[in-house]
């Protein structure tokens, strides 16, 4: 009877402290209160008018055990049950999230928290790899903390990363001073820390001996103490430390290499803005100038309020309606479609964001850079080149004033060279300058000019052109130009044919310069990869033995399936070597060429 009354004593003391929120919850309920929910009554309860919230997140990570994140998730919502719009303020990420939820909780998460209300997010070490948090997210709290140190850096990971607008990272954990076993909770973060930062990162070497050590005997009231102080002097033993230096240097190695690669791509990056003389301002010019061809209004600079400048994009849903290719294209624009949504659905209320001509350097889906490979970009540009050049007949000419004294023409001729599939490799405008002079005026054709001259001239053009505003010729001058047109291009164009001609050998050689290029760097990838694998795969066989011996049977069955597709890579890197950076090479020989008119220039003097 007394171990009756016992039992029924017990029980009652549970049920009263079962839905009473444990010392964590309750600080992390004070520091929601502190930081995210100002307002946030004692207790959830609400202490004034409707409780608002702040535009700032929190990621909190937990074991992967049911009882644990259930009762954390209950916890959180019944502190917040009396807020605004409480119940789209959290979300859980575990191991039964689909894929395609799980992105909708990362867009949600990194979406600005003024549009979206999500501000908690509860996950296991489901969510530690392969996910990123860190757009509107820079604290972190580990409600329970794993043994393994990799394990740790992993979740701290998700946000403490590259475009992280944030210049501090707040991970967090709990140390309960009376519990003896989370003094040795906290050796292994401060352990953890000391490692990274001597070492540069985690060895896989160091992850499981700390893990193995703690769970060959958990962590015992009685040995806590003692089991901190061994972890706190734990270093490898002697059989591991040859192991362990081995993989850092690795390590070391990727990473110089890493940055080698950087620096060349830095190169790379600064030769082609030189060569390509990209400027955002003149082809946000000729998107807006594309619209406009198509009886759009052009690209509206906006400013948010934020201070971003942005670019609104006309509305050109309704020229959707007359044609259907348009709407995937105006896809691109829109704010992703949410999971399960129906795409009319989504097309009919998703609006078209503002565009951006420069990478904001954070992660987010409020507006849309455009970029040249862009869907929206591509095809705008494909309609502004195509302008130029309408059944085979010159359609396009200009008149610009200049505060030259003399009267210039300048016929515009765009190169295109072709590879198989017809697949266009490069691009160029030739010009074909000259002195203008009315045909009655004339003894021969008209006579380009040599390169000091054609450069000044097209100096003058830049000029021109960069003018708010010119004088507006009289329709005297416009006329007499007009039907001065066809018999200068007729003049003028076979003198364009040798210059596109050279142009296209300097071109040529270049494409089948890169192409060498690049078939020897893919070769030399192609090798190292199977050197890799072919090592990885020496190193895993000396594992099979080992885990033989402890009989994991599962892990044993991963691993040969791992060990037979490596094999299987092993044989295709021939016959990739054979054939791939051929192939790549090939992709750079110039099948043909050829050079069509595109513009006609005319330069007027100001004072004439």
């Amino acid at each position: 009877l007394r171990e009756v009354a016992l039992r029924d004593r017990m029980r009652k003391v549970a049920d009263q402290g079962r839905s009473l929120p444990d010392a964590k919850v309750k600080w992390l309920v004070n520091w929601i209160r502190e930081n995210l929910c100002p307002s946030l009554g004692v207790s959830g309860r609400r202490s004034g008018s409707v409780v608002k919230w702040r535009d700032r997140r929190v990621l909190i990570f937990t074991e992967n055990r049911q009882s644990t994140k259930r009762y954390l998730r209950e916890m959180m919502e019944q502190a917040i049950a009396d807020t605004e719009r409480a119940e789209e303020r959290i979300e859980v990420i575990d191991g039964l999230t689909s894929t395609a939820r799980r992105k909708e909780i990362q867009r949600r998460f990194n979406a600005s928290p003024a549009k979206d209300p999500l501000r908690i997010l509860l996950a296991t070490d489901a969510a530690r790899e392969g996910l990123n948090f860190q757009a509107h997210c820079a604290d972190l709290f580990h409600y329970d903390l794993p043994w393994n140190p990799g394990r740790i850096e992993q979740r701290n990971g998700r946000i403490d990363r590259k475009l992280q607008p944030e210049p501090v990272v707040r991970c967090h954990y709990f140390v309960l001073p009376q519990r003896a076993e989370d003094r040795v909770l906290d050796v292994l973060v401060r352990k953890t820390e000391t490692i990274k930062r001597e070492l540069g990162s985690l060895s896989h070497v160091i992850d499981e001996s700390i893990e193995q050590r703690l769970r060959s005997t958990g962590i015992r009231h009685v040995d806590a103490e003692a089991l901190a102080n061994e972890l706190e002097a734990k270093g490898l033993p002697e059989s591991s430390k040859a192991a362990t230096e081995e993989e850092l240097e690795a390590a070391r190695e990727r990473e110089s290499e890493l940055n080698g690669q950087l620096e060349r791509c830095r190169n790379v990056l600064e030769r082609s803005r030189k060569h390509v003389e990209f400027d955002s301002g003149q082809f946000r010019d000729a998107l807006s100038c594309a619209l406009e061809l198509l009886g759009a209004e052009p690209l509206r600079a906006a400013t948010r309020e934020d201070g971003e400048r942005v670019w609104e994009v006309p509305p050109l849903d309704r020229r959707a309606a007359t044609d259907p290719s348009w709407t995937r294209t105006l896809d691109s624009l829109r704010t992703p479609r949410k999971r399960e949504q129906k795409i009319g659905e989504w097309r009919k209320t998703a609006p078209i964001r503002p565009v951006v001509f420069k990478d904001r350097g954070v992660l987010s889906d409020e507006t849309v850079h455009l970029h040249l490979e862009q869907r929206m970009a591509q095809r705008l540009l494909a309609r502004f080149r195509s302008q130029g050049f309408v059944h085979h007949d010159l359609s396009r000419a200009c008149l610009a004033n200049t505060e030259d004294s003399l009267r210039r023409v300048v016929l515009l001729g765009r190169l295109l060279l072709f590879g198989s599939r017809a697949e266009r490799l490069h691009e160029e405008l030739i010009p074909v300058t000259a002195r203008w002079r009315e045909p009655a005026q004339r003894n021969g054709p008209l006579k380009a000019y040599a390169r000091d001259a054609e450069r000044h001239t097209l100096q003058l053009l830049d000029r021109s052109l960069a003018k708010q505003k010119g004088k507006t010729l009289s329709a005297t001058i416009q006329a007499k130009l007009l039907a001065s047109a066809s018999r200068d291009v007729e003049e003028l164009l076979p003198q364009l044919q040798p210059k596109a001609e050279e142009a296209a050998r300097l071109a040529e050689k270049a494409l089948l310069t890169r192409g060498s290029e690049e078939r020897r760097k893919l070769e030399t990838t192609l090798k190292d990869q199977r050197k890799r694998v072919e090592a990885t795969l020496v190193k895993e066989k000396g594992r099979e033995a080992q885990l033989r011996l402890v009989f994991n049977r599962q892990e044993v069955r991963q691993l040969k399936a791992n060990m037979r597709s490596w094999e299987r890579r092993i044989l295709e890197f021939d016959k990739d070597i054979e054939r791939e950076p051929g192939r790549v090479q090939s992709l750079y020989r110039v099948r043909t060429w050829r050079v069509e008119p595109v513009g006609l220039v005319y330069l007027w003097p100001e004072t004439n």
